[in-house]
């Protein structure tokens, strides 16, 4: 989150969030030592890359390197690793997310698979694109705790990240350079072929009766594709669903990035591909399990005056709440 934007409400909320604690743990990379920069998976369609920031393997292998590297940070103990997990679908792990000196964060981080089709970034959609996402925490007090300008005298002054920046651009180390490289890794996090794709494609027996019902109550009774359509799951909006509202201190989500009322309570919708990887839910990891997102949307969200419309009652049976979560699954 920027200081610069939020403040007073990002301290309020970490203040009572509890006191600081151990740094978050620095994840392995465990991905496949080449990254697809061409291959796109089944289901997606082809992937949004910018004019300026041609997705090449030299550029994808540096923003890998810089993303689990700790040298971005002030004290060289978080990476983007650390909040976005590969375990956890570069999302967060169990537990309050944690930045630097191990402080309490008020927002969980949120899924960085598939964000190459993103059109806003962050929970309350103040980033406009992957390349000034990617900046944000490393500036960002409570999680980095350093400055973009001291992670690129880091790194020009190392050998090999000089070496690696030449080979991906001809100026080098800049500021500018940094953001393209991270965002270039963080485009080939992709997600797809799952078997809600292949039955899409024709592969009858590719999902179970269970799935099946799910599918069907994920396009009809659940109403799900009205914020989860399209092929990344997600319409990129901002929603309120009420589970932000009577919490104190009150977490305005987009309005702190607008300055809007309407924008009151409203978050980003996340993709459902690669959900049941990634728990807890919510910005703030208040559901813990499938289940019980299944069961907020069915009860109609948290009640609040500013609930969007579609956010009501379902109705469902347990066993329709079971093929939904066996749907989400699926994906």
């Amino acid at each position: 989150m920027s200081s610069k934007l939020l403040p007073a409400l990002l301290l309020s909320l970490v203040a009572a969030a509890g006191p600081a604690g151990d740094p978050p743990p620095l994840p392995a990379d465990t991905l496949p030592k080449d990254l697809a920069v061409d291959a796109v998976p089944p289901g997606l369609g082809p992937r949004p890359v910018p004019d300026d920031n041609p997705l090449t393997p030299a550029r994808a292998a540096l923003g890998r390197r810089l993303f689990f590297d700790p040298v971005l940070s002030a004290d060289r103990t978080v990476a983007c690793a650390s909040c976005h997990r590969p375990d956890r679908g570069f999302a967060g792990g169990d537990g309050p997310p944690r930045g630097l000196g191990g402080r309490p964060l008020p927002r969980r981080a949120p899924t960085l698979l598939n964000r190459a089709y993103g059109r806003a970034f962050f929970w309350d959609g103040r980033a406009a694109s992957l390349e000034g996402q990617a900046l944000e925490p490393i500036r960002n007090p409570l999680e980095m705790g350093s400055s973009v300008e001291e992670a690129v005298r880091r790194l020009a002054a190392d050998a090999d990240y000089r070496a690696r920046f030449a080979a991906a651009f001809d100026d080098g180390v800049t500021a500018v350079n940094l953001g393209k490289a991270l965002a270039g890794f963080e485009r080939t996090l992709l997600r797809g072929g799952s078997p809600i794709d292949r039955f899409r494609k024709g592969e009858r027996g590719a999902l179970s009766k269970a799935e099946l019902h799910g599918l069907w109550l994920y396009e009809s009774k659940g109403g799900c594709w009205r914020c989860h359509g399209g092929p990344n799951f997600t319409d990129e909006q901002f929603h309120n669903t009420g589970v932000a509202f009577g919490r104190e201190p009150a977490d305005e989500g987009r309005q702190a990035a607008t300055g809007r009322a309407a924008d009151r309570g409203k978050f980003k919708t996340p993709t459902l591909r690669g959900a049941a990887l990634r728990g807890p839910y919510m910005h703030d990891g208040s559901l813990t399990t499938l289940e019980a997102v299944v069961e907020f949307y069915d009860r109609g969200g948290r009640p609040d005056p500013d609930l969007d419309p579609a956010v009501k009652p379902l109705g469902l049976t347990a066993d329709e709440r079971a093929a939904l979560v066996a749907f989400l699954k699926a994906l």
